[in-house]
């Protein structure tokens, strides 16, 4: 059941699902706002919530209006592209060979068909980036499980547009955006390991922060650094 709440000009949506804590999130690009509320808590009750954390919503608001942003990718040549947080400049080469891209140096090498579409474009690089993603993911994991004392059934790696990851508690499994793979490797292995501890703490409660602070101390400062990287032009922060 859904309802929506309207404290002045911000609009709450209000889902109601079976959980004992109530969840305030403020979702990029836009900074809508959402409650996850235990299903017998009264809309009153959630009103006064909201009013009180009426502060801290518009200065979540206000950091994703402000984060830097990417320029739209029209893919042509010396234009930036990132690998792990280090800048290449693309080279495009047209030719009949099947389409593929190749780390030189300083430069990512774009082999495509002449006639090859800006959009296609975009499809090869998207998944040449899924795939950097998934060869990266499998080391990360295995160097935490140990540590966390968790072990994943599996993880997905695709685009997300309001999200680095998710976790999947029930099914014991994690998702990745591929946009990490633009990132340093230190912001893919925080967004790692907080979805992997959400296999022991599904919700961010007091209990997930001293979980965090255990296995990874500088969490924060991770966090900190992945959002203030420039995010695609159409997106969000963690």
């Amino acid at each position: 059941m859904a309802e929506r709440l309207d404290l002045g000009e911000i609009a709450v949506d209000v889902v109601f699902k079976d959980i004992k804590n109530v969840h305030l999130s403020v979702y990029p690009p836009s900074g809508r706002v959402r409650i996850s509320a235990p299903a017998r808590m009264s809309l009153d009750t959630i009103r006064i919530f909201a009013i009180f954390k009426l502060g801290w919503i518009k200065q979540q608001q206000r950091k994703l209006r402000e984060q830097e942003r990417e320029t739209p990718r029209e893919y042509l040549n010396l234009e930036s592209h990132y690998l792990w947080g280090k800048r290449y400049l693309l080279r495009v080469i047209e030719g009949g060979q099947p389409p593929s891209i190749e780390v030189q140096h300083s430069r990512l090498l774009l082999r495509v068909h002449p006639e090859t579409t800006e959009e296609k474009k975009q499809e090869i690089v998207a998944q040449w980036y899924r795939g950097q993603l998934k060869a990266a993911v499998p080391a990360v994991v295995a160097r935490w499980s140990p540590v966390l004392g968790v072990a994943i059934a599996g993880f997905h790696v695709q685009q997300m547009k309001t999200k680095w990851g998710s976790c999947n508690h029930r099914a014991g499994t994690i998702r990745l955006n591929t946009e990490l793979a633009k990132k340093p490797k230190e912001c893919l292995e925080y967004i790692v390991v907080h979805e992997m501890t959400h296999l022991l703490e599904p919700t961010h409660n007091a209990r997930f922060i001293a979980l965090m602070d255990q296995f990874m101390p500088n969490w924060r400062l991770r966090r900190d650094h992945l959002n203030q990287l420039p995010v695609r032009h159409e997106e969000w922060a963690y």
